[in-house]
């Protein structure tokens, strides 16, 4: 009985785990579709203060930047420079080009995951988790 109950665990845990893989995928899915919606936006001619809403979503907020590192939206950081804030960020998010990709970078002693994506005219949007 007690073998059976192991195995029903485990299979349990297992499917789980696979539920939250997937979940992931979505939420990447989403997070790609947002930065690129607004990159789009802003190519067209929308300044990008008019997506400053976009800082408050949640739980992905979106960020947008300067090359030169001053950020136009952000939840905290409007006004500041990511080159200067946090050096490691602004090296990672500079590597956005203009189809878009995933970068990595440490974020107050925690790893991130964003989709950047950089519009015609430099401007950086940003997102992740």
């Amino acid at each position: 009985m007690k073998k059976y109950l192991l195995i029903m665990l485990v299979v349990m845990v297992g499917l789980s785990l696979t539920g939250f893989v997937s979940a992931a995928d979505v939420d990447k899915d989403a997070i790609k579709a947002k930065v690129d919606e607004i990159a789009v936006a802003i190519e067209g001619g929308k300044p990008a203060s008019d997506f400053a809403d976009a800082a408050k979503l949640e739980p992905h907020y979106v960020y947008i930047m300067e090359e030169s590192g001053n950020l136009l939206v952000h939840p905290s950081l409007v006004g500041k420079n990511l080159k200067e804030a946090a050096m490691p960020a602004f090296e990672a998010v500079s590597q956005a080009t203009m189809e878009g990709g995933w970068v990595k970078y440490e974020w107050k002693g925690a790893e991130k995951n964003a989709y950047v994506r950089k519009t015609k005219t430099g401007v950086i949007v940003g997102s992740g988790y």
